[in-house]
């Protein structure tokens, strides 16, 4: 009878993979091992570089756009690049930023505009934010610390300068209310860079979101700021009231402007109440001086009769005028009306004197 033979255990690692360097077949024909198929590897190389290059679009779309924040070293900004709105600034409000940015840093990025070929190394100009790269210097000046020496900024790139110019505008709007003066200087500088073609142009352009009542205010202060701007020393403490009211005294007196020029030039001032005061005490001489001319009554006195005292007119709306009672009041835009009625004197003034007015005068008196 044969022999059982016995058989030996399953190796359990018989099947599994080689040692590294091993193929799973002992023997010199064996493959090298192979951890990742090729088909494999280069998929996953071009879907790494596909994230990447959407990932650089992204960011690059987001700066373009003025979504990300940068920070710019302070000394690489051009605060002059556009011609600021804001004339003065309020030392306490600066000392209150500049205690919020020591403690909590810069909150606010400002906005900048690259700027391309600068000799003096200014690589970015100023859109808004002057407040806040103000302080931000004035900080990096008196403590030297390097968490002041950068700004966070959006990098913006308007259309046109008509549309930075209007960035800045509507930023300051928003946050701290500019004076009717500011406002209507920036719309006289913005003309005079050649940014907007007309000054009606230009008041549309960077107040279009204000109520029409408010434009035409601002109009009225650019004859403010034409007349007056270089003489003036704080022209931002210039009440809306008092404002419209020199304005047309400059309206209806020609020579106003000129007078209000000299006596600003001859007075020292040192404090905006300084100045106040001199320009209304302009404005109430004006008002209250007498009618250009002679304004002694013209009257012949027959020897045997005695003088007819002058009647009493009524005004509109039907009050009676004593007879030395002065009348002046505004009849027409540009025109004033000036009696004098124990003068027997009626005056007309203003810009809308002028030939044609004449002429339609001496046709109406010639058929009255």
């Amino acid at each position: 009878m044969a022999k059982r033979k016995r058989l030996s255990p399953a190796q359990s690692g018989y099947l599994s993979g080689a040692p590294e360097g091993k193929s799973a077949l002992a023997g010199p024909l064996a493959a090298p091992a192979q951890t990742t198929a090729p088909i494999a590897q280069v998929a996953s190389e071009a879907s790494s570089h596909a994230a990447l290059q959407e990932l650089s679009e992204v960011l690059q779309t987001a700066r373009a756009r003025g979504l990300m924040i940068e920070e710019i070293a302070l000394d690489a900004i051009d605060e002059t690049h556009l011609v600021r709105d804001r004339i003065t600034q309020d030392e306490d409000e600066m000392a209150a930023l500049m205690s919020s940015i020591r403690s909590r840093g810069q909150q606010t990025p400002i906005e900048v505009v690259p700027l391309q070929g600068r000799l003096d190394g200014k690589s970015w100009g100023l859109i808004s934010g002057w407040r806040r790269l103000s302080a931000l210097r004035r900080l990096y000046t008196e403590d030297s610390e390097p968490e002041f020496a950068t700004v966070k900024a959006l990098v913006i790139r308007p259309e046109s300068a008509e549309a930075a110019y209007v960035a800045m505008v509507e930023e300051n709007e928003i946050r701290v209310n500019l004076s009717h003066y500011e406002r209507a200087r920036i719309a006289v500088r913005a003309l005079k860079e050649g940014v907007f073609p007309t000054q009606k142009k230009a008041l549309q352009g960077l107040f279009a979101n204000a109520p029409r009542a408010k434009r035409s205010k601002i109009g009225s202060f650019v004859t403010l700021v034409e007349a007056l701007d270089a003489v003036l020393y704080f022209p931002a403490a210039i009440s809306e009231k008092l404002g419209l009211a020199l304005v047309r005294q400059m309206t209806e007196d020609a020579e106003f402007a000129e007078r209000l020029t000299i006596s600003l030039q001859e007075n020292a001032r040192s404090t905006a109440a300084e100045e106040l005061t001199l320009l209304n005490g302009a404005l109430e001489a004006a008002l209250n001086a007498p009618l250009s001319g002679d304004l002694e009554p013209d009257i012949q006195v027959h020897p045997s009769t005695e003088p007819q005292a002058t009647p009493r007119l009524r005004q509109p709306g039907g009050s009676e005028t004593a007879p030395r009672e002065r009348i002046s009041m505004q009849v027409a835009a540009g025109l004033r009306l000036g009696f004098a009625p124990d003068a027997q004197r009626i005056e007309l003034s203003g810009a809308g004197v002028d030939t044609v007015l004449l002429e339609d005068l001496k046709l109406w008196l010639k058929q009255r």
